[in-house]
């Protein structure tokens, strides 16, 4: 069960490294605006909001990585339950998908983690 714990942290580590990507680098382009479903305008007013966004889902990314490496259950819970609420708080105000791409995944982490201690 470590093994899967840890594969699905990656996993986790990967979506927000992907996150990263996509909202500091890619918002203005075709695949932020599709995510968004901004115009050209709107999602050129808010890029600096979706850059400072992409950072904190980057030191997401950094800490699960690190939490692997130094193989730190504590790390990671604290980690993994910094993804679900902030999974839960954007999908109660900023769109319900985010629930599914960031709450869930972080969930199922933190429960196989916890299940493999």
């Amino acid at each position: 069960m470590h093994t899967v714990a840890q594969v699905l942290i990656a996993v986790v580590a990967a979506l927000h490294a992907y996150f990263l990507v996509l909202e500091m680098f890619l918002w203005q382009r075709p695949p932020g605006r599709a995510l968004s479903g901004f115009d050209a305008d709107l999602a050129r007013r808010t890029a600096p909001l979706a850059a400072n966004q992409g950072l904190y889902n980057g030191f997401l990314a950094a800490g699960l990585i690190w939490s692997l490496v130094i193989d730190s259950l504590a790390t990671q819970v604290f980690f993994l339950v910094c993804v679900i609420v902030a999974g839960l708080y954007g999908g109660a105000t900023a769109n319900r998908r985010i629930l599914l791409a960031q709450a869930l995944p972080g969930a199922l982490a933190l429960g196989a983690a916890l299940s493999a201690a």
